[in-house]
C-alpha cells in the first residue's frame, strides 16, 4: 500500500495547509519556541528562502481563485509557482519540523501537518455543522468576527469541535444581499477568535457581508454558515 503523502494536492487545500504553515511559524511566541527566531540559521533561512517563495506561491494562486476571471495565463502561473514551492514545502516540513524536539505535536497540527507518531492515529474528522459566528461593530473601520462552536441543544461554546483546525472566513463587501457564496469573494482563514477584518473611510456605512465554515486538520471543510452581515462602523 503506497504511503499517504502529507503534502495537499488540491489547489484550494495546498493554498490554505501552506497558509497554516506560514502564519504560525511566523507569528510569535511559536516562532522563537521551536527555534525559528530571526537571529538563527533556521530563522534566517525561513525569512531569507521559504516566505519569499511563499508570497509569491500565495499571490499567484489569489490571482487563480476567483473563478470567473481565472485564464489560462493565470492557470500557468500557479502551476509554475506551485512547482518551485513545494520541493521547499517539503524540505521546511522533513528537514526543520518533523523531527525538531522543539516542536511539538500540537504546533504541528495547527500548521496543517501529520502530528508525531504516538501510536494508533484516527483521522480528523469532518465537521458535521458549522460555526455559530457574530460580528462585534464597535470600533470605527473595522469589523470584529467571532466565532465558536454550537452544540444542539446547548448553549455555544468557545471551543473549537475536535479535529477542527480553525475557520474559513468568505465575505464581500456589496450593496445587495449575495445570493451565491461565489460573490463572498474574499477569504480569510483564522485558528483562533476573535478575526478582525480592516477597512478604510470609504468604506464605512457599507455593508459588510460573511459566512464561515471549519476547517480540520487535513484541510477538508465542513458546511457554510449562513450569512451574517454588518456595517462596517
Amino acid at each position: 500500500m503506497a504511503n499517504h503523502d502529507w503534502l495537499e494536492q488540491n489547489h484550494e487545500a495546498l493554498h490554505m495547509q501552506a497558509t497554516f504553515t506560514h502564519n504560525y511559524i511566523t507569528s510569535q511566541p511559536a516562532r522563537n519556541r521551536m527555534g525559528f527566531g530571526a537571529d538563527t540559521l533556521q530563522g534566517e533561512w525561513l525569512d531569507n528562502h521559504f516566505s519569499p517563495q511563499y508570497a509569491d506561491y500565495s499571490a499567484a494562486y489569489l490571482n487563480w481563485e476567483n473563478e470567473p476571471e481565472r485564464t489560462k495565463g493565470k492557470t500557468t502561473a500557479l502551476y509554475s509557482a506551485e512547482k518551485v514551492f513545494k520541493p521547499l514545502y517539503r524540505k521546511l516540513y522533513t528537514g526543520l519540523l518533523k523531527n525538531n524536539p522543539l516542536v511539538r505535536s500540537e504546533d504541528l497540527l495547527r500548521m496543517g501537518l501529520p502530528e508525531h507518531p504516538s501510536g494508533k492515529r484516527v483521522p480528523a474528522p469532518v465537521s458535521t455543522n458549522y460555526p455559530a459566528g457574530w460580528a462585534d461593530t464597535h470600533m470605527l473601520r473595522h469589523v470584529i468576527i467571532h466565532f465558536s462552536h454550537f452544540l444542539a441543544g446547548a448553549e455555544t461554546v468557545r471551543a473549537k469541535p475536535p479535529g477542527q483546525l480553525g475557520v474559513e472566513i468568505r465575505w464581500v463587501v456589496m450593496d445587495a444581499l449575495p445570493t451565491r457564496l461565489a460573490e463572498l469573494s474574499n477569504i480569510a482563514f483564522a485558528t483562533q477568535t476573535p478575526y478582525t477584518l480592516s477597512f478604510d473611510d470609504t468604506q464605512r456605512g457599507k455593508m459588510l457581508y460573511f459566512c464561515l465554515c471549519w476547517i480540520n486538520t487535513r484541510g477538508k471543510k465542513g458546511p457554510y454558515s449562513s450569512i451574517i452581515n454588518a456595517v462596517i462602523p
